[in-house]
């Protein structure tokens, strides 16, 4: 289970998505569509749960994904430009997507913002030979 951050004038709530009936970002995000209405300022959607999965299972990634996500959490990116003045070798891609290096290009990691809004989604994290493999602009 993960939690979407919801914050308005009046205050914060935490709205808690279940992973089984919810499985991809792209579910997610129509989902927070049809709930815009409702929704009057959106921080930041972020599953650190994803990132977690993953160091687990390659342990020396651990660190700098920690780092990434704190940085991430963190900032006031509100264009492509923010993003890539706080990490000067990411990728802009189209369709808001950013491409990370993580541990000196060892781990990509790709990322869909909505600036508006102010969230991002991970789309994919993975050796760089995974992420040759992958269409970054469909993943």
């Amino acid at each position: 289970m993960g939690e979407i951050k919801v914050t308005s004038q009046e205050g914060s709530i935490n709205l808690a998505v279940i992973s089984a009936s919810i499985k991809k970002s792209s579910q997610i995000e129509n989902y927070l569509l049809y709930l815009h209405p409702l929704i009057i300022i959106m921080e930041r959607i972020f599953a650190k749960s994803t990132l977690r999965t993953y160091w687990k299972k390659h342990s020396d990634s651990e660190q700098y994904l920690k780092t990434w996500y704190d940085t991430a959490m963190s900032s006031e990116w509100r264009t492509p430009n923010d993003v890539k003045q706080t990490y000067i070798n990411a990728s802009n891609l189209k369709d808001n997507r950013i491409v990370f290096n993580i541990k000196g290009n060892s781990y990509r990691l790709v990322a869909k913002f909505n600036f508006e809004k102010r969230w991002f989604f991970i789309r994919f994290i993975g050796t760089h030979g995974e992420y040759d493999k992958i269409d970054v602009n469909t993943v």
